[in-house]
């Protein structure tokens, strides 16, 4: 069972006072004097859940003794500028913070096996997924692992966190590639809200395996809206078992899943300090795609929207192929040698395609209408739309405009999951 876990309303300070108990509880059940602590906080696109000043005061109590590090668990997203580092940890010195390397910075320490992956996936994949993980995680004699985290909906895990930290967040290029082609075949549907995945089936086999010796914990934290339409802490769960994930897991998926009728039409807004390239602003999509009407649409006002790929390479691929729907990507993969090379890449033209069932539209702050067009989205002029829906004066939920259209505004896609009881059944 976890350590202990905090629920209802909780401000920033009750969640600090929470970190603080948490160090305590380490220092009682792992090692009463650590001399290296590692800290694993998510990337920028997670800054919301505080994650940040979370990791800053682990760093705050821990560095008082102990050489402290910090791996922003990047995965194969762009590595944090200095600025954005202080942005989102504050007073932790950047020489203590370094860049997860997905090419060359991993090693491969064993794998999950076929069998197995063919059989949590029902035959739809059947191969081998490579453990290989981050060398300063693996080769540094760590005396504390702290792994911080929002759990939330997830598109390949059910939830996110827990050793998504590890295997994603940390994971190397065999690893990523294998893990999100594995989950593009399970079905981006089948996935979303569920607690334990095919792919997080995998995961768990691969900590036990691979990752029980590590000395490390999870401090995890869950949010929601408030009445005033305010996005808050509403759980902090600690521990270092699979029962911390599950307890976290379970309520997200009681606060964080909104059962709405068919959807029209909805309005989101991916942060322009979080969100540059559609690898993440396309949560928008994953998070609204079950709850979305047959020829509906889905307007996505991303200011910060500046590239596709997180990687020169990948955005020339979702340039080259476009968002154009499974089986077309899949026949390309096929015969297609960079698809078969960047298979996350392959996987994310999957997940970011509609199907043709229902029209994406992207209102970007720095794409052009032939950048958005060409991958296979519609485009919206980014000043004509803020006009319109203003992501101010709008709130949460059913809006009527004036000329009397009804839209469904969501500030924070990536905070939640929206969909159908039919379709939520379904999955």
């Amino acid at each position: 069972m976890s350590w202990f876990c905090k629920e209802g309303r909780l401000s920033r300070n009750d969640v600090i006072e929470l970190t603080r108990q948490a160090a305590v509880e380490a220092l009682k059940r792992i090692c009463p004097d650590p001399k290296k602590v590692l800290l694993l906080p998510p990337d920028i696109t997670r800054a919301h859940s505080g994650a940040g000043w979370i990791t800053e005061e682990f760093y705050k109590i821990f560095s008082q003794y102990a050489d402290v590090h910090l791996i922003p668990t990047l995965g194969q997203h762009v590595p944090h500028t200095p600025e954005q580092n202080k942005w989102m940890f504050g007073s932790v010195p950047e020489e203590k913070i370094h860049a997860h390397d997905w090419r060359g910075g991993s090693k491969v320490i064993g794998e999950v096996s076929a069998e197995m992956v063919r059989e949590v996936s029902k035959g739809k994949a059947d191969w081998a997924i490579p453990v290989s993980l981050n060398k300063m995680l693996l080769e540094e004699d760590w005396d504390l692992i702290i792994n911080v985290g929002h759990v939330v909906p997830h598109e390949g895990l059910g939830f996110a966190n827990h050793n998504k930290n590890y295997f994603i967040g940390l994971g190397g290029k065999e690893m990523i590639c294998a893990s999100h082609m594995m989950a593009a075949c399970c079905g981006i549907e089948n996935n979303l809200g569920q607690l334990i995945t095919p792919l997080r089936a995998c995961y768990n086999r691969a900590q036990a395996d691979y990752l029980n010796n590590l000395p490390d914990m999870f401090f995890q934290v869950v949010m929601a809206y408030d009445e005033d339409g305010k996005l808050g802490h509403t759980g902090v769960y600690v521990g270092d078992d699979l029962d911390t994930y599950l307890q976290a897991a379970q309520a997200s998926r009681k606060q964080n899943i909104t059962i709405v009728p068919p959807l029209k039409k909805v309005v989101a807004v991916m942060q322009g300090d979080e969100f540059y390239s559609t690898w993440v602003a396309n949560k928008a999509i994953y998070r609204t795609r079950m709850a979305m009407a047959d020829d509906g649409e889905l307007l996505i006002i991303a200011p910060g929207l500046e590239r596709f790929g997180e990687q020169p390479e990948v955005d020339e691929l979702i340039r080259k192929y476009g968002y154009s729907g499974t089986e077309k990507v899949m026949k390309l993969w096929k015969t297609e040698p960079i698809l078969q090379d960047l298979t996350h890449g392959t996987a994310h033209l999957i997940h970011g395609s509609s199907e043709g069932r229902f029209k994406i539209t992207y209102a970007p702050g720095k794409l052009t209408k032939a950048e958005v067009e060409g991958v296979n989205f519609n485009y919206a002029d980014y000043n004509e739309t803020i006009a319109r829906y203003n992501p101010e004066k709008m709130k949460n939920g059913f809006n009527t405009m004036p000329d009397g259209e009804e839209v469904y505004f969501i500030s924070t896609p990536s905070a939640g999951l929206w969909s159908t009881r039919e379709k939520l059944a379904d999955s």
